[in-house]
């Protein structure tokens, strides 16, 4: 039995590589979507962390060795912030795709649905790992320095590629109930604004247990975004970030699946599709 020209690895590989290459393209042409994504962390960087520096004292606590200065200890939790925006941008582009009809007949393409979403998500991660990039540099000229250079560097592009992924896959998991652009904003105010202020990006669990507040406390420890943060916080300083990996790989593998459930014409997007509602 002869295997379609269209599920050849080439062929598959060909395709992956468009849809990545009209993602870069795209993004190189919207100056606005890089410099925003640039300025919410570098602005916590240089204004909210320079204000607070010697307000919120951090102490000795794994992965760090020493008394650190609060505007490292946020760094990893804004490159988390990086790739939180951009999932959530991916999904936006969803979306918009969807409504002007291209979504359609990248769906229909002799290609498995979930080789193409797979090969979004990919192009999600390579933009999102770009800007992450740009934003250490620039960090580092601001006189905030990571250690990421080291024979732990494989291991840190690994815990960003994760968290970059994993919440890209958020993203296309909530591109399949978001229908209508007007309703991208409302509902991502319930995504971003909670996912990134309960966790540890901006402070670590013992401060919140501190502060009595035991619910944000146990929302914040069991919550993914929190595991993606701390990922990259250990990777950076090349030690053991325990269950964290799993958790965020979990979380990717889970998202990634019932987003390709809901792509599936037999149960969510052709569904959404035929009332009219998706496209």
């Amino acid at each position: 039995m002869t295997t379609p020209s269209s599920l050849r690895p080439g062929h598959l590989l060909q395709a992956m590589g468009a849809v990545i290459e009209r993602e870069l393209v795209k993004f190189s042409r919207q100056y606005g979507r890089l410099v925003s994504s640039l300025v919410r962390p570098l602005l916590w960087l240089a204004v909210f962390s320079a204000g607070f520096r010697n307000v919120f004292g951090v102490a000795i606590i794994e992965p760090y060795d020493t008394y650190i200065s609060y505007d490292v200890y946020v760094a990893p939790g804004l490159i988390g912030m990086i790739f939180l925006f951009n999932g959530m941008q991916s999904s936006l582009s969803m979306v918009y795709d969807r409504e002007m009809g291209l979504m359609r007949l990248l769906l229909t393409a002799p290609l498995p649905r979930w080789w193409i979403l797979a090969a979004k998500l990919l192009a999600t991660c390579v933009l999102s790992l770009m800007q992450a990039l740009i934003f250490v540099a620039i960090a580092a000229l601001l006189g905030t320095h990571l250690p990421l250079l080291g024979l732990h560097t494989p291991h840190v592009l690994l815990a960003w590629a994760g968290a970059a992924l994993m919440l890209g896959a958020l993203g296309l998991l909530l591109s399949v109930y978001i229908q209508q652009l007007e309703n991208f904003a409302g509902t991502m105010n319930f995504v971003i604004f909670p996912m990134y202020f309960i966790s540890t990006a901006l402070y670590p669990l013992w401060k919140l247990e501190e502060s009595g507040s035991q619910w944000v406390y146990q929302m914040a420890r069991f919550s993914p975004f929190t595991h993606a943060v701390e990922w990259i916080r250990f990777a950076t300083y090349n030690k053991d970030p325990g269950m964290s990996p799993w958790i965020v790989l979990g979380t990717l593998a889970l998202c990634f699946g019932l987003a390709c459930r809901g792509y599936d014409p037999q149960r969510g997007f052709g569904a959404l599709s035929k009332r009219g509602g998706g496209m």
